[in-house]
């Protein structure tokens, strides 16, 4: 969001009294938390459930047969190290990001495929917010579906959640406006005709009818930033990894609905 409809975005949150209160943001306790499906009109939540006009289940498909596809030098698929993804990869979506003892750092889900694709493959990595990897995420993730998230919770990682917290909880940009303000204080409220939900990472790689496609977690954290007119994060920054980690942990219990549908 950028220019006019930035703008307009600033003086929507004025008007509304987005940012005004409170001062001191109040986290959602978790017996409150609900997944953005919760606050879908009746035809959003048709698409969702019904696979045969979830339009993300497109992506899946695609993301399966990228699955049993060889690459790279080493002329191996994903399938080749991980044999049927029904099996193989049930539940692994629910942990992630996930930390790599390699990189001393957490991995989203994206992240660790094209780890996979460098370490054992021999294969360039794919790049961030396009098809093939935006599709082998969703056809990961949806093996998972239906499962309850479920964080790692190893030491190595509290760090990574706590940096995450920070930057949901800290005003930022010209608006003055932290994440918490939105999905803490004002969730089921409106912005410019949209719900405004609880921030519950639970349904990424998702299928937005604004994009016309699949996206990922990332890209909605970036238009928001944007929409902050705060100083963004390239794909992959460790910043945006801590948000996701955060998000996460904040939507442990909730089910995995990857192909989510939204507005």
């Amino acid at each position: 969001m950028k220019g006019a409809a930035t703008i307009a975005l600033a003086s929507l949150l004025l008007a509304a009294g987005v940012i005004l209160r409170p001062l001191i943001a109040t986290e959602i306790p978790s017996a409150e938390r609900r997944s953005g499906y919760t606050f879908m009109a009746p035809d959003t939540k048709a698409m969702q459930d019904d696979d045969t006009t979830n339009p993300g289940m497109l992506g899946v498909l695609d993301g399966e047969t990228l699955w049993n596809r060889k690459a790279g030098s080493a002329g191996k698929s994903c399938a080749d190290c991980h044999s049927d993804a029904r099996s193989s990869m049930k539940g692994v979506a629910a942990r992630y990001p996930a930390y790599d003892k390699m990189l001393a750092r957490p991995v989203n889900l994206e992240q660790r495929i094209n780890l996979c694709r460098v370490r054992h493959q021999d294969a360039t990595p794919l790049p961030y917010e396009r098809h093939d990897l935006l599709a082998l995420s969703a056809f990961v993730a949806e093996q998972s579906r239906g499962m309850p998230i479920a964080p790692d919770a190893t030491a190595e990682l509290q760090p990574f959640v706590a940096k995450g917290h920070d930057i949901f909880m800290n005003r930022q940009g010209q608006i003055n406006l932290a994440c918490t303000n939105c999905h803490d204080d004002n969730w089921d409220k409106h912005l410019a005709g949209s719900a405004v939900t609880q921030a519950i990472p639970n349904g990424y790689p998702i299928y937005r009818l604004e994009w016309q496609s699949l996206g990922s977690l990332q890209r909605r954290l970036r238009n928001c930033i944007t929409g902050m007119r705060a100083q963004n994060y390239d794909f992959g920054a460790p910043e945006l990894v801590e948000l996701e980690l955060y998000l996460m942990s904040r939507a442990r219990g909730m089910p995995i609905e990857t192909p989510a549908v939204r507005p």
